[in-house]
């Protein structure tokens, strides 16, 4: 009676680990390849806020969405870091090669403080049913000096990389190009939005310290 209750489980623990065989498991990186790309450095320094991203493309399944237009993913099929993590210091990583800049994802470690900031909040990072990669949403860099006359931006990018196929392999290699591609973007302070004035502050605040 008793072996009878049991093996129920039993089979049942054989078939859990026979399903989450680690051999079966495909890690995926975000890795631009080099461009060779160079645009003069608008920006300085540049602490890069966390990335701030869509529920499905902040898990740790690999997503894409099937024809039905559902967002689907496999525990099989995996990014091998923290998606946040890795979208945040490959794009401050991207920004720097480019430009010449010094962007370095919060916190910022350095004694001397930034001249800039940069958020950047995705709208969609999606491997399409119509075959491509979108990366869209906004970006905004703020002007950390006081006083300086600087200016800050408030910008959007919708950016569409083909994909080459249906495997995780190219979601993955079509992530890293829209990475990359915004990099250059935010490099040049380039794409539909606005740019606003840094006021003197001091010349505004009767009781500023000089």
């Amino acid at each position: 009676m008793i072996l009878a209750r049991f093996l129920p489980l039993c089979l049942a623990a054989l078939v859990l680990s026979a399903c989450s065989d680690p051999e079966k498991t495909s890690r995926f990186l975000i890795d631009p390849p080099a461009t060779g790309a160079q645009v003069p450095n608008r920006l300085g320094t540049v602490e890069l806020r966390d990335v701030s991203l869509p529920e499905y493309a902040s898990g740790q399944e690999v997503s894409w969405q099937t024809a039905d237009g559902a967002v689907r993913s496999n525990p099989d099929n995996l990014w091998a870091d923290n998606p946040q993590r890795a979208f945040t210091e490959t794009l401050a990583r991207e920004i720097s090669n480019i430009s010449g800049a010094t962007v370095i994802g919060e916190p910022w470690p350095l004694a001397e403080p930034p001249q800039r900031r940069l958020e950047v909040r995705v709208e969609k990072a999606l491997a399409q049913a119509d075959g491509a990669f979108r990366l869209s949403g906004r970006y905004f860099v703020s002007d950390e000096g006081f006083g300086t006359g600087g200016a800050n931006h408030a910008r959007s990018f919708d950016i569409t990389v083909p994909l080459g196929s249906d495997q995780p392999a190219a979601v993955a290699q079509a992530m890293s190009q829209a990475i990359s591609q915004l990099a250059q973007q935010i490099a040049t302070l380039s794409g539909p939005g606005s740019t606003i004035a840094t006021r003197n502050r001091a010349a505004d605040d009767p009781f500023a310290m000089f």
